[in-house]
């Protein structure tokens, strides 16, 4: 209807198909077009802003939540925005941070939260993670080893890095990829091995998988450096091979931080796969038009994708929230109940209550 209100059902639709589904406004502004719909891709983008203005407290206690836990994943992701005057776009970043106690039936939900920022200094992840003290599983990014660095120093929440396997790996596939390198394979292979029982014991308890792991991946890890202090003396520093085995030493520490406690993962996969449904957004949307464009990606994102980490549909769950937001049926100091976990769950408590009354 011309003229008409949009429904915060509407309204949920168009921000899960871009956060979601990855389809740019411009893509649903012609998709509307189709039927008849006449929406200006400036009208889309001013629900969207609107939306992510309502739901940032929600987006706050989200972050808060994920803050709060013992073990915490991180990554960042570069993130363009338009730059006027300087005839391209600046790369700006978005961070996330990311939850998931499943492998080891934890207590904690599922969840990832992203915050724009300017930058990818120290600084930065140093704010935004100024009120978390634990276990931080991240790449071998400098910025996390300093702020590891500088807590040690401050003696305020200690933070423990537990270094990806994963990227170590990479480094020697790449090696294998260019050089066909037997020493690079050998390596690959072992750390095969410590994969394949990580998927043996994916989904026990944090003890049952440490005492796995003390009975079998610690023999192997222990065999692996060993191959690699003999590598480290026989191959040329400046080599491919001898990149990635200095890179694997350096970090060994953290990298070995799985064998001594049964929620540490071996790799930072979980905060990795949160990022491709960012990756396929900018894709398709190329950049943000400002900083408070990525602000709104990061709310909208962080919460869409939350929702579907908890097995939710992300638009019923929306246009729920927001319906109950808007209204004022949720005040601001019961905004918890919305978070995907606590929403599902009364749902599905809901739910059962039905069936018995039936």
């Amino acid at each position: 209807m011309d003229g008409g209100m949009a429904t915060t059902a509407l309204v949920a639709h168009v921000v899960v198909s871009k956060f979601a589904w990855h389809l740019p406004l411009y893509r649903q502004s012609q998709i509307f077009s189709g039927y008849g719909i006449h929406l200006d891709r400036g009208t889309l983008g001013g629900w969207v802003g609107r939306a992510a203005w309502w739901l940032r407290p929600l987006y706050d206690r989200l972050l808060a939540f994920i803050r709060s836990q013992p073990r915490v994943f991180c990554d960042e992701t570069p993130l363009p925005r338009l730059d006027p005057g300087r005839k391209r776009t600046k790369v700006c970043q978005l961070w996330a941070q990311a939850v998931d106690d499943r492998p080891w039936q934890g207590p904690a939900p599922p969840a990832v939260g992203y915050v724009f920022a300017e930058s990818r200094g120290t600084g930065e992840i140093e704010t935004q993670l100024s009120t978390f003290g634990g276990i931080l599983q991240v790449d071998g990014y400098a910025a996390y080893k300093s702020l590891a660095k500088r807590r040690r120093k401050s003696n305020i929440a200690p933070l423990q890095l537990a270094f990806c396997l994963a990227h170590a790996r990479r480094k020697f596939v790449e090696v294998v990829k260019t050089t066909g390198s037997s020493e690079a394979l050998a390596v690959v292979a072992a750390i095969a091995e410590i994969y394949r029982i990580e998927q043996c014991i994916r989904g026990r308890s944090a003890e049952q998988r440490l005492s796995v792991r003390k009975a079998e991946s610690a023999p192997l890890m222990a065999a692996l450096k060993e191959r690699l202090e003999t590598l480290i003396d026989e191959v040329s520093a400046k080599s491919s091979l001898g990149k990635a085995v200095a890179y694997t030493l350096a970090h060994w520490h953290g990298l070995t931080a799985f064998l001594t406690d049964g929620r540490i993962e071996v790799d930072s996969n979980v905060v990795e796969r949160s990022l491709k449904p960012v990756c396929l957004t900018r894709k398709n949307s190329l950049f943000v038009g400002s900083a408070r464009g990525g602000e709104t990606w990061a709310v909208l994102a962080s919460l869409v994708n939350s929702a579907r980490l908890n097995g939710l549909d992300p638009e019923t769950w929306l246009a729920d929230v927001l319906e109950q937001i808007v209204s004022g049926a949720i005040p601001v100091n019961r905004l918890d109940e919305l978070l995907p976990w606590n929403w599902k769950a009364d749902r599905e408590a809901r739910g059962q209550l039905e069936r018995v009354a039936a």
